[in-house]
């Protein structure tokens, strides 16, 4: 989920990118590793050269691609949730059934209480914070994340943006 999220950044980054294209500077640094930058530290502007920014821009089929692949992540992910709830309804379901067979009542029919975006936030962010270890360099996720975590959709089309604090 998270590298869905980091494709939509980087596309949305690219595609934004793309209309303010400026100079870009390659260097490298202490560590061996080469840095792309519009802004050069002051102990690398004797080693750092040009770029020509024009190779890093996405091509209208490049930016048509990206944006399919986001959206058909995004009816994924949607999909995924609406069959979790599925699943933990069916789950009360069969719970109350056992219930009232053991206790000879009949179950309450109650409606499902829909979590506020408050409480959905807060599950998303904990949901992030508990995979971030689990991260490796190249975005991917370590297989034991899911033994450990909860993926949470991120709650932002139903509740809009997380308030800042």
């Amino acid at each position: 989920m998270r590298c869905h999220i980091a494709l939509l950044a980087c596309t949305a980054a690219l595609l934004h990118g793309a209309s303010h294209a400026g100079e870009i500077y390659r260097w490298v640094d202490e560590n061996g590793r080469t840095q792309l930058s519009d802004v050069v530290p002051d102990k690398y502007r004797s080693v750092a050269t040009r770029t020509d920014s024009a190779q890093y821009e996405l091509s209208p089929a490049q930016r048509d691609a990206a944006q399919a692949r986001v959206a058909a992540d995004k009816a994924r992910a949607s999909e995924a949730a609406a069959q979790r709830a599925r699943a933990q309804a069916a789950a009360a379901a069969s719970a109350a059934a056992a219930t009232a067979s053991l206790t000879g009542k009949a179950p309450r029919a109650a409606a499902p209480a829909k979590p506020s975006c408050e409480t959905l936030q807060r599950q998303y962010i904990e949901s992030q914070e508990c995979f971030a270890p689990y991260r490796m360099a190249n975005g991917a996720l370590n297989a034991a994340a899911f033994e450990k975590c909860t993926p949470v959709v991120n709650p932002g089309n139903e509740c809009g943006p997380a308030a800042s604090n």
